[in-house]
């Protein structure tokens, strides 16, 4: 006996100490992974580089050729291969969180690349056109060699737009194109990219005015170059683009809305779900109920408020009264601007009752630009550089489609408690991968900016039956979205259908109920994320209420939901949980 008992004794000792050199080792095979796919991201698309700091490739736009796309996918496969040989359960907690959202991110990235979506780089009020308008802002160069790299970019702007156009071209030749349905509006946008001289560019602002780190001598040179590219380069290639879509693209566009009419349309569409509310076993049909009964819930919230209100009418015709009273619509754009900068500085008082963490980071309001505010959304954050304030764009276009009353709601979701703060905290993460300060999964990050909504009224910042009416009108809007996305893409719901639900049951505008709807056509499940995120975080604040009672501490809370920047919704399940056990234990 013995002799038998010494072998399994020492083989249990070498494997006792052979475990922390197993795990440091996995621990190095993960850091280095998570290494070499930034390194990689970067070099493929320079755009990423520049908004994450770093500026080694400030000179060039990516290459979106499909040679490109398919050298990134056997990347991206080659990146999944190597994470699922580390051992997960080696890893520490905030490893594995690393490492599960890591799987996501290129995993989805693998799923999706079988349906080419490079063949359709735009949808109803974007696309790389318009991202094109933002370098400067991306950039806000510096120095000379700054400078030098500006130019360089903007000069490397046709290449790039022929690489795209040659991709839609393929999109045409296989039936994966924008709906004919929607492209009214998309034309009105790219139609406006005209541009007389290079002055009349907003690219051109860096020669306009020149920082003091640019020596005197050199502005002249810098501002020539700069004219030139502008001049001879970029305003080519948008007006090349812009006959593109206007004699070829526009033409043959698809006559269906539907995403599961696109080739291999019905798989596309249920991944694309499953994408954007990262939940695995979501599915079109679902999600559609799940909207209809929040439809129903909310629907008697906002007739309570129109009560509160004083009107004595029926639903359909407060909806009318609210889209037509002058009252509650700006006359100017500075006085929009100004209603929502005040809201900014009334949420930004309240904030450390609600948060323990709020970020270092400032933010800025600004319109919409004005070359894309037309088939704009009312309002949309720009995190920007990691060096820059945020900014919390506000459309002024059409002030008689931007209501007041639903300004609050819209503030609290793009700017601070919702996506600024989110966003920035994220950015101020210290010791984590460099992936993980700017992932953004689409069902946390836009289910916390309607959840800031929510937290709004907590916060004080609804002061009239208007305005909570206008909160709720949101929050149905985003319970629509629901019933409208999967009915056009999977349930053969028509554009007015989807058009005519959401004037019912909203207070938009009619021209925002366009824009929006065709928004979901052109960009499918994308409007999904938000309703199925809050409805998670409320849960998971309403568990964490009945665990803690007493104990429950709502700043505590909050900083615990954005402890670790965007995550998928069962990663952030787990973290509560974590957080509730934590709290718990004292």
């Amino acid at each position: 006996m013995r002799n038998f008992v010494r072998p399994i004794v020492l083989a249990a000792a070498l494997a006792l100490a052979a475990t922390p050199a197993i795990a440091q080792s996995q621990n190095a095979d993960l850091a280095r992974l998570f290494e070499e796919e930034r390194a990689f991201v970067y070099r493929e698309d320079p755009l990423s580089a520049t908004s994450a700091g770093v500026h080694q490739y400030d000179d060039r736009l990516p290459s979106v050729t499909p040679e490109s796309q398919a050298r990134q996918l056997r990347a991206n496969q080659d990146f999944l291969t190597r994470l699922r040989a580390i051992d997960r359960a080696s890893l520490s907690r905030q490893e594995q969180v690393s490492y599960d959202l890591f799987d996501f991110m290129v995993g989805e990235r693998v799923r999706l690349a079988r349906y080419d979506e490079w063949r359709l780089p735009l949808n109803s009020d974007s696309g790389f056109y318009s991202e094109i308008l933002l370098l400067d802002d991306l950039q806000a160069p510096r120095t000379v060699r700054d400078y030098e790299n500006y130019i360089a970019r903007l000069n490397d702007i046709p290449r790039y737009f022929n690489e795209q156009i040659a991709n839609m071209r393929q999109g045409v030749r296989d039936g994966f194109t924008l709906p004919r349905e929607i492209i009214g509006g998309v034309a009105q946008v790219i139609g406006g990219f005209r541009y007389e001289n290079a002055e009349a560019m907003g690219l051109y602002a860096p020669f306009a005015n020149f920082p003091a780190t640019v020596p005197e001598g050199e502005r002249a040179r810098l501002r020539e170059a700069g004219r030139a590219a502008i001049a001879e380069r970029v305003i080519p290639a948008f007006d090349s683009f812009r006959t593109f879509f206007e004699t070829e693209y526009a033409p043959r566009a698809r006559l269906s809305i539907a995403a599961q009419r696109l080739p291999n349309g019905r798989a596309y569409y249920a991944d694309l779900v499953r994408y954007f509310t990262t939940v695995p076993d979501a599915t079109p049909r679902d999600v559609h109920a799940l909207g209809l009964r929040e439809v129903a819930r909310i629907r008697a919230a906002m007739e309570a408020e129109m009560r509160a209100a004083g009107f004595q009418g029926t639903f359909a015709e407060f909806l009318t009264f609210l889209r037509t009273d002058p009252q509650f619509y700006a006359t100017t754009p500075e006085q929009l601007l100004r209603e929502a900068a005040w809201i900014t500085r009334e949420i930004d008082a309240q904030m450390p009752n609600f948060f323990g963490r709020i970020p270092r980071r400032p933010y800025t309001v600004r319109p919409v630009p004005a070359e894309i505010a037309a088939n704009y959304t009312a309002g949309r954050y720009n995190g920007g550089r990691l060096d820059q304030a945020g900014e919390y764009w506000v459309n002024t276009f059409a002030l008689n489609t931007r209501p007041l009353y639903v300004l609050p709601s819209l503030t609290a979701h793009e700017a601070a408690p919702g996506h600024h703060t989110q966003i920035s905290l994220a950015r101020e993460l210290e010791n984590l991968p460099a992936f993980r300060g700017t992932f953004y999964p689409h069902a946390f990050g836009e289910g916390w900016g309607l959840y800031a909504e929510r937290l709004g009224e907590e916060m004080g910042i609804y002061h009239t039956p208007y305005q909570r009416f206008g909160r709720l009108t949101y929050e149905m809007w985003r319970a629509c979205r629901l019933v409208v996305d999967t009915g056009m893409h999977s349930m053969g719901w028509s554009r007015q259908r989807a058009l005519d639900y959401l004037a019912a049951n909203t207070a938009l505008s009619t021209h925002e109920i366009r824009t929006e709807i065709d928004r979901y056509i052109g960009w499918p499940g994308q409007a999904l994320a938000y309703k199925v995120g809050e409805l998670r975080i409320v849960a998971l604040r309403q568990r964490a209420e009945a665990a803690l009672g007493e104990r429950f501490d709502i700043r505590a809370f909050h900083d615990a939901v954005l402890a670790n920047g965007g995550v998928t919704l069962p990663v952030l399940e787990r973290q509560i949980d974590d957080y509730i056990a934590a709290a718990r234990a004292g």
